[in-house]
């Protein structure tokens, strides 16, 4: 794998960043659970990828519409998911909060974890220890679940989560482009 190229994690990162920007990278790596130096060189690809800007206060500036464009249409090919076994877990994709209400959440996607409440089929995390996100970070784990939606979701589940995904991160479609 190329030095420069994208993280599983370096999503998670940008999300947080969009979502709540940190001030230093000791907020951000402890926001997810992951060191200094992972956060530090997880900015550094996103700023090769065009998915952060330089700031001058903090570490990054997310460039939102970028952000957004990738995750719509390049984050289900650049980290496939495939469904695995039965295991109990922190819900996610379509049986996450955010979405429980508006998606059929009968066969529930789950990021492993014991502490976890709900019983699905394991879904690999995009960031390490995901499953204590939901405390540390609540906004943020409901991005990762969105993020999941649009990476494992069928064409309607898809477009919840680019809806929600839009809202969240405060980007209006482009006109003429489908909402």
């Amino acid at each position: 794998m190329a030095a420069d190229a994208l993280h599983s994690l370096d999503i998670a990162v940008a999300l947080r960043l969009a979502e709540s920007p940190v001030a230093d990278f000791r907020s951000l790596a402890e926001d997810l659970s992951l060191s200094v130096s992972t956060a530090h060189a997880a900015i550094k690809r996103l700023l090769v990828a065009g998915l952060v800007r330089t700031a001058e206060s903090g570490v990054g500036a997310v460039n939102r519409h970028a952000l957004l464009e990738f995750l719509e249409h390049g984050v289900r090919y650049a980290f496939p998911v495939v469904a695995g076994a039965l295991v109990r877990g922190v819900p996610t994709a379509h049986a996450g909060p955010v979405f429980a209400d508006v998606m059929d959440a009968n066969d529930a996607l789950v990021w492993e974890d014991p502490h976890g409440t709900v019983n699905g089929r394991a879904l690999a995390p995009l960031l390490p220890r995901a499953g204590q996100i939901a405390e540390r970070a609540p906004r943020t784990y409901a991005l990762l679940t969105a993020v999941d939606a649009l990476r494992v979701g069928r064409a309607r589940e898809r477009d919840i989560a680019r809806r929600y995904s839009r809202d969240v991160l405060k980007v209006q479609p482009q006109s003429g482009m489908p909402t």
